[in-house]
């Protein structure tokens, strides 16, 4: 009854909103009032719960929207970010798409490819129902609201499994010195100390990097580089890098790691080949189950046996602030392509479809799949979704971390967190320094600094 009667009101809206949606007897659209909308969609299709997304999120929308037609394109990691470019390059963007803030996305918004959705925004209140903080045009490369996030990010989480700790007398580690201590001992028993997938050349930067830099540069380090305050060639920053070289020398994190598929991970940590894993909050998802499928990568009543939390303590001279930090961004979200501003039909045909996608129906969807775990829509109601115990700890997560470090890929532009990407995995193989990378990045930085007007 309750997905019957929101049918019949975005219908109903959507209606009153298009003059030329019109109907003959049976309910069918005329086909000369049918408004098609081009869609960059982001989603894994052979992920836990993606065909039930595709028709709770779309065909839903379709259903109720008949004089909207969808014509979809769904990418995934490196295919998304190519597509992407490919429509950028041609100014040929499709009408709706997903973008980040800033990061991949930071060209679309800075050449102002987007369009301002402010004025929508307050045009229909939608205000009254989102964080300030996903309405903060600061937070987005171009510094206007080119899209609206789903919700704030965690980038990193450190999720530990108690039973194989405990199996091997073991206790989640609280500083960076017990788990060197512990890699001997889960190696010895099988086990590999920390799973992360390393071989997508973002995943280092983004998952943890960006929080160890935190750490050891302290709060807003970004800003005071971009405003030439220091460097990326200051000694902290190369004590960060040098960091993760001791992750790799000591074991804690596997050479191996760099030749792990990003899609790869969650089964590897399911099937208990390490006692740690590393991944964004958003990557919870992935364990919980398939509401198609029934099925769950950790079965709920095991889920009780792992603690989400924050990397532990790191213990090492010179670190600013050793513990109780993460690296928090503006999440994902929907955008308008700006070249609509001047077709006022397809524009609100595009708007009605970006509040669907941002709204509280698609968001309670996604919390509750997993999908999405800081809404940015205020007043959903979580005693109404059945959580399960990964989602709960989750949720606590934000009492895990008192200061939040930026995101290296949401504070600088391509063109200088690219070669710190592939200098960490060059870092990894042993065949380059930290000195080195810090060199190329800061140079890359200078290239950047100089195109600039």
């Amino acid at each position: 009854m309750k997905k019957a009667l929101l049918l019949v009101g975005i219908l109903l809206i959507s209606c009153l909103a298009f003059v030329t949606c019109t109907a003959d007897d049976n309910g069918a659209v005329a086909e000369g009032d049918i408004i098609e909308l081009r869609v960059l969609n982001y989603i894994d299709l052979s992920g836990a719960g993606a065909m039930e997304e595709l028709e709770f999120i779309w065909q839903t929308f379709e259903d109720a929207n008949p004089h909207i037609r969808i014509i979809r394109e769904d990418e995934f990691e490196e295919s998304f970010h190519h597509a992407k470019a490919a429509y950028a390059a041609a100014n040929d963007l499709p009408d709706v798409l997903y973008v980040w803030p800033s990061g991949r996305s930071a060209s679309l918004h800075t050449e102002r490819m987007l369009l301002d959705l402010e004025p929508l925004i307050r045009r229909d209140g939608l205000d009254r129902y989102l964080m300030p903080a996903v309405l903060d045009p600061s937070g987005q490369a171009g510094g206007y609201l080119a899209m609206i996030p789903q919700g704030i990010t965690a980038t990193h989480t450190f999720i530990a499994n108690l039973d194989i700790l405990s199996r091997v007398g073991l206790q989640p580690a609280t500083t960076f010195s017990e788990l060197v201590d512990q890699a001997p001992v889960l190696r010895a028993a099988g086990y590999e100390t920390i799973i992360m997938p390393n071989m997508s050349t973002w995943v280092m930067q983004s998952c943890l990097f960006s929080m160890i830099a935190g750490r050891f540069m302290g709060p807003d380090w970004d800003v005071r580089i971009l405003n030439g305050e220091t460097t990326f060639e200051d000694p902290a920053f190369i004590a960060a890098l040098e960091f993760v070289q001791q992750l790799y020398e000591t074991g804690v994190i596997d050479q191996s790691s760099l030749a792990i598929d990003y899609g790869e991970g969650p089964g590897l940590f399911a099937t208990e080949r390490g006692a740690y894993y590393i991944d964004g909050d958003w990557r919870i998802g992935a364990f919980i189950t398939d509401s198609v499928t029934g099925q769950a990568l950790i079965d709920p009543a095991a889920q009780e046996h792992f603690h989400i939390g924050v990397f532990p303590e790191i213990d090492l001279p010179g670190v600013q602030v050793p513990a109780r930090t993460n690296s928090v961004v503006l999440g994902v979200g929907w955008a308008i392509n700006a070249n609509l501003a001047g077709d006022e039909d397809k524009l609100e045909a595009a708007w009605t479809l970006v509040q669907w996608l941002i709204g509280e129906e698609v968001q309670s969807f996604r919390l509750r799949t997993g999908g999405l775990p800081n809404p940015s829509w205020m007043g959903i109601d979580y005693s109404e979704l059945d959580l399960e115990p990964l989602q709960v700890s989750l949720a606590s997560l934000g009492g895990q971390f008192d200061v939040a470090s930026p995101v290296i890929d949401g504070s600088f532009d391509g063109i200088v967190y690219g070669p710190l990407n592939e200098g960490l995995q060059a870092i990894g193989m042993g065949i380059s320094t930290p000195a080195e990378i810090a060199a190329i990045v800061q140079a890359a930085f200078e290239s950047w600094l100089a195109l600039q007007p």
